[in-house]
């Protein structure tokens, strides 16, 4: 997903079929390897979109891997199929959540994570659909487990969400609450949340209702960035502000940017 792109992120809810994973593209640390982030598209884009817009961000210490969601039936197109990593409906805190995908996405996350070496810092990313999944795979480490109850194996050290909402709303804050370790792994879970007032796929309200729906369940270290007419794509004012946070947050090696 390039600058100006507007693919939008949802997905597809067929997770009893037998789906299988896109192409993964790997960008490479050019500096000495300090945190490897998986980055996830949006609905009906690709792991290539994104590598290629990663590859030349100022964060020569980061490994980002793009992974290709499966091709599947999405609901919210009548069932068009095309990549997507679960399956959606309707894009609102109302809509039923595909558990089942979610898992899936999740799981493959982690699976790509899982063989980093022990020194390195770990995270996720996302845009639109990547960014519900992203942000969906933040609240299982919080919480220790997948939606189906197996353990949740990835220390995640930064989770960052452009133009998307959270999965899952309506449970999270009670099961956080009901649990002090969940309570603790939130407060500590940093968190960037970037949304475009202008939005007309994911509407800004979704984003920003997301945003609060996680401070009030426990995640005290999230920032929620406006960006004032900005539609669904990206900018690379956008992309600064994910550079600086990133930076700060990973401690890695480097100069900032400055905000423009």
């Amino acid at each position: 997903m390039s600058y100006n792109s507007s693919n939008m992120g949802s997905g597809s809810r067929t997770g009893r079929m037998a789906l299988e994973f896109g192409r993964t593209h790997v960008v490479r640390p050019k500096g000495k390897h300090q945190a490897t982030i998986v980055w996830l598209h949006g609905l009906g884009d690709k792991g290539s979109s994104w590598s290629q817009l990663l590859e030349t961000l100022p964060l020569p210490n980061i490994k980002w891997i793009c992974p290709t969601a499966p091709t599947r039936p999405v609901a919210l197109f009548g069932g068009f199929p095309c990549t997507a990593w679960f399956d959606v409906g309707d894009i609102s805190e109302e809509s039923p959540d595909d558990l089942e995908g979610l898992d899936a996405a999740a799981s493959h996350v982690a699976n790509l994570l899982s063989t980093e070496p022990a020194d390195i810092k770990l995270g996720i990313g996302g845009f639109s659909m990547g960014a519900a999944a992203a942000i969906y795979s933040a609240s299982c480490r919080v919480l220790g487990q997948y939606g189906n109850g197996n353990l949740y194996p990835i220390n995640l050290s930064a989770v960052v969400g452009l133009s998307g909402w959270l999965p899952c709303s309506r449970s999270l804050r009670n099961r956080i609450t009901m649990s002090h370790e969940a309570a603790r792994r939130a407060a500590s879970l940093p968190m960037l949340l970037c949304h475009g007032s202008g939005d007309d796929v994911v509407a800004y309200k979704h984003g920003e209702t997301s945003a609060q729906t996680l401070s009030s369940a426990g995640f005290r270290n999230l920032t929620f960035k406006t960006y004032n007419g900005l539609g669904h794509y990206t900018i690379p004012e956008e992309m600064d502000v994910v550079c600086n946070w990133l930076t700060v947050i990973l401690e890695l090696d480097g100069l900032r940017l400055v905000d423009r």
